[in-house]
């Protein structure tokens, strides 16, 4: 229904429900006689204000082909669409003005006029508009796309290392440590240097702090890191184009930044003799009964004895020749106390991905024990080894760093670590022999083993090692050998109980 200035609620005269007063096609599709605009009243905001709710869905007429159409939203709101009512090749068009109250009158009608004036000149405004969305959207993309390749050519270090890090790298525990080690030795001197303005000289000043701290091994390390980072990106974009001069690390010779006395290839060999191991329980004993002895006020002057937990740690280490971060991530709920029995997922297991695979370790005498003992301590707990929290596992290089700790006559470091222990309380047989780690526990054990007679590859079995077979086994031969290796843990434990019972030395053999 078309609506009219005179049919407002205020207005007296009614004009009829079917009256057009324009030659232009109406909303119902009829045509009226041609009238001058000029004899339209015109609509003002007030007028429109005054529109009442029941006229949803009429329209009124503006003069000049432009009709506004009367829509009321679900709390009563009034507003009018207005369209410019033209015709193009025989047919009639409407074309969008805009809304009121969204937009002022002025503006609807600004519309109107511009799109006459399109008409003037042969041009359908709503193929003007459908042209003019196209341009300036195509403008828009064109700010983005050179946003992005100032974007990529402005990508810093840290943009490459936390892509590679979130893609292009899988290590354990959602790669902790690698982030680790580069948020401390990486990304403080390279940070904020775009990428291509890396060269040879920074990632040479990064590895020689490093190596100038006496770590050489985790130099060689983060040697390998920056190579594989660098190589990943080499063939991806945008990092690809960024390094088109060439990859800075392709120019790096890492036995040139390690001390000459440094080799990257040698293994550890410390292994700990009989006298060791019965030193390091002394150790243990003295320094337990030296602390409790000691009144109180005064504790602060003896050395605080190693928990209890840490221990047994090292000696399950020790008897089952397991590596000490697969022990600390332990959950109760696979050890078997009453079988004798600790199964060690393969996701906690040390090793490339495919290669890795679980262990089911048979404890002997002297190692179920131990876990026995720590039951009595860590029980009510799901995890072996809990955190402060009780809701998760320790530091996997929590023992390591306390074992660092306490042989501080090893380390080269300017001043004591805040919040550690800083003695000697842990050195065996005056140093002599030099430092230990609970690695070498597991060395220990094999070597312990190796001197007894026992089978090398069923020792290699029970650590778990990857044997280098015949594919033509691995794919049909699936014996676990866990008889035999049961027999290997005995002997390992009971070698172990001799050692502390006073008997034979098992280097005597192995000499």
């Amino acid at each position: 229904m078309k609506r009219t200035i005179g049919q407002l609620p205020t207005a007296k005269n009614k004009l009829s429900s079917n009256q057009n007063d324009t030659g232009v096609a109406g909303a119902d599709g009829s045509r009226a006689e041609k009238v001058d605009s000029k004899s339209v009243p015109k609509w003002d905001p007030k007028r429109l204000a005054a529109i009442p709710a029941e006229w949803v869905g009429d329209h009124i007429n503006d003069g000049e082909g432009l009709y506004g159409y009367i829509q009321v939203s679900l709390k009563g709101a009034v507003s009018v669409k207005y369209r410019y009512a033209f015709k193009w090749k025989t047919q009639n068009k409407w074309y969008g003005c805009g809304s009121w109250p969204k937009n002022d009158l002025a503006t609807i009608r600004s519309r109107r006029r511009e799109a006459a004036n399109l008409l003037d000149g042969g041009i359908n405004p709503i193929d003007h508009k459908k042209a003019q969305k196209i341009t300036n959207q195509a403008k828009v993309d064109e700010i983005n796309a050179q946003a992005v390749i100032a974007s990529n050519e402005n990508k810093t270090f840290l943009d490459m290392y936390s892509d590679w890090i979130d893609h292009g790298v899988t290590r354990k525990n959602s790669n902790a440590e690698i982030a680790r080690s580069f948020e401390k030795d990486v990304l403080p001197k390279l940070r904020d240097i775009p990428v291509k303005a890396l060269t040879e000289k920074n990632m040479r000043e990064v590895l020689s702090v490093m190596a100038a701290r006496d770590v050489g091994r985790s130099t060689v390390l983060r040697y390998k890191d920056l190579v594989q980072l660098f190589n990943w990106a080499q063939r991806r974009p945008p990092y690809r184009k960024l390094l088109a001069e060439g990859n800075p690390m392709d120019l790096i010779e890492i036995k040139n930044i390690l001390p000459e006395d440094f080799d990257p290839n040698a293994a550890r060999e410390r292994i700990l003799s009989s006298n060791d191991i019965r030193e390091l329980r002394s150790v243990f004993t003295t320094m337990a009964s030296t602390y409790e002895a000691t009144p109180a006020g005064k504790k602060y002057g003896v050395s605080r004895p190693l928990k209890k937990e840490n221990q047994i740690a090292l000696w399950i280490c020790l008897s089952t020749m397991c590596r000490i971060g697969e022990l600390l991530m332990t959950q109760w709920k696979d050890v078997d106390l009453k079988d004798g029995i600790w199964f060690v997922p393969k996701e906690n297991v040390k090793g490339s991905r495919g290669k890795k695979k679980s262990q089911t370790v048979a404890l002997s005498s002297f190692a179920l024990a131990q876990f026995k003992e720590l039951h009595t301590l860590t029980g009510s707990t799901p995890f072996c080894f809990p955190n402060a929290k009780r809701e998760n596992h320790v530091d996997l290089k929590s023992i390591s760093k306390i074992v660092g700790d306490c042989q501080v006559m090893f380390k080269k470091q300017k001043k004591p670590i805040k919040g550690r222990r800083n003695d000697n309380s842990l050195v065996l047989n005056g140093g002599v022999e030099g430092n230990w780690t609970p690695h070498d526990l597991r060395r220990t054990g094999s070597t312990m083993l190796q001197s007894l007679g026992e089978d090398t590859d069923m020792i290699d079995r029970c650590q778990n090692h990857v044997i280098d077979e015949p594919k033509i086994r691995k794919h049909y031969m699936h014996y676990k050998y866990f008889n035999q290796k049961k027999q290997i843990w005995a002997q390992l434990g009971f070698a172990i109980e001799n050692i502390f019972a006073g008997g034979p030395d098992w280097e005597a053999a192995y000499q």
